[in-house]
C-alpha cells in the first residue's frame, strides 16, 4: 500500500511536469505568432493604398480607359527611368535640385533660427518685427516668383531665395513657440548663476527648444522641397521640375510620371529621415 500510495503521487507530478513543459514549450510561441503578425500588418497596410492605385493605373492603361499621350503604362515608365538613368540626364536633374534645396534650405532654416532667438528673447525685437514678419510669411512663396524673375532673373539665386523663404518662417515660428514653453524655473536657474546671455542662449534656450525646433525644421524642409520643384517648372534650365515640363512640351508622358515619382519618393525620404531624428531626439530627451 505505501509503494502503491507513493507511486501515485509520483505519476501524478510526472504528468503535472510533462503539462508544464508543453504549456511553457507552446507559451512564447503565442507572442512570438503575435509579434510576427503585426510587423506583417506594419509593412501590408501602409503598401494597400500604392498597391491599389497602381492596379488601377495598369487596368486603366490596358484597357484603354484613357488615352495613351496621357497615362502611360507602368513598363514606359521604368523603360524612361532607366534610359534616362544610363544617359546621365537624371543625375545631372537632380544634382543641380538637391545642390538647390540644401543651399537654400540652410540660409533659410539658419536665418530663421537668428530671427526667432531674436524674437523670442528680446521683447522689444519682437514688437517691432513682429507686424512685418507675420504680413509676410502670409505671401505664398510661388506669388513671389514673378517679381524675382524680375529682380534676380531666371538663374540659380532665384530657386536659392524661394527655398529660403519657404524654409524661414516655419523655422523661426518654431523657435519662438519653443521660447516661449522654456518654464520660468530654467531662466530663475540661469540667473541664479549669472550665465550671460550668450551663455544662456546657448546652454538653455536652444536645448529647450530643441523639440519644437526640429518639428519646424521638418514642416521647412517639405515646403522647401515642393516649392522648388515648382519654381523648376515655371523658371529654370536643370532640375527634376524643368524635367518634367520638357517632357510635357514634348508629350513624353514617361518622362513626366519619372519625375513625379522622383519627387515623391525624395520628399518621402526627406520627411521619414527628419521623423527618425525627431524620434531619437526624444528618446534622448526622456532618458
Amino acid at each position: 500500500m505505501r509503494a502503491g500510495a507513493s507511486a501515485r503521487p509520483t505519476v501524478m507530478s510526472a504528468s503535472s511536469y510533462g503539462i508544464a513543459g508543453t504549456v511553457a514549450a507552446s507559451g512564447p510561441s503565442r507572442p512570438r505568432a503575435r509579434f510576427g503578425s503585426a510587423r506583417l500588418r506594419a509593412v501590408a497596410v501602409p503598401l494597400a493604398a500604392p498597391a491599389a492605385l497602381f492596379a488601377c493605373w495598369t487596368l486603366a492603361v490596358s484597357h484603354g480607359v484613357v488615352s495613351p499621350q496621357i497615362l502611360v503604362s507602368p513598363m514606359q515608365v521604368v523603360r524612361a527611368f532607366g534610359s534616362l538613368w544610363s544617359t546621365g540626364e537624371l543625375t545631372h536633374h537632380l544634382i543641380r535640385s538637391l545642390f538647390r534645396l540644401v543651399t537654400g534650405f540652410g540660409s533659410g532654416a539658419g536665418l530663421g533660427l537668428a530671427v526667432g532667438l531674436a524674437m523670442g528673447v528680446s521683447p522689444r525685437v519682437e514688437h517691432s518685427v513682429a507686424p512685418s514678419f507675420h504680413a509676410a510669411r502670409q505671401i505664398p512663396s510661388i506669388a513671389l516668383i514673378p517679381l524675382l524673375i524680375l529682380i534676380l532673373g531666371v538663374g540659380e539665386p532665384l530657386k536659392i531665395v524661394i527655398v529660403a523663404k519657404s524654409s524661414f518662417f516655419p523655422v523661426a515660428l518654431a523657435v519662438i513657440h519653443g521660447l516661449k514653453q522654456v518654464p520660468r524655473a530654467y531662466l530663475d536657474i540661469a540667473a541664479v548663476h549669472r550665465l550671460t546671455r550668450w551663455d544662456r542662449i546657448c546652454r538653455l534656450l536652444i536645448p529647450a527648444t530643441a523639440p519644437p525646433l526640429v518639428a519646424g525644421l521638418r514642416i521647412a524642409l517639405g515646403r522647401s522641397w515642393l516649392v522648388l520643384v515648382a519654381s523648376e517648372l515655371m523658371a529654370a534650365d536643370s532640375g527634376l521640375g524643368q524635367m518634367m515640363e520638357m517632357g510635357r512640351q514634348m508629350f513624353r508622358m514617361d518622362v513626366v510620371m519619372v519625375g513625379v515619382f522622383l519627387t515623391g519618393t525624395i520628399g518621402l525620404v526627406l520627411d521619414q529621415s527628419v521623423r527618425l531624428f525627431e524620434r531619437r531626439l526624444a528618446q534622448w530627451k526622456r532618458s
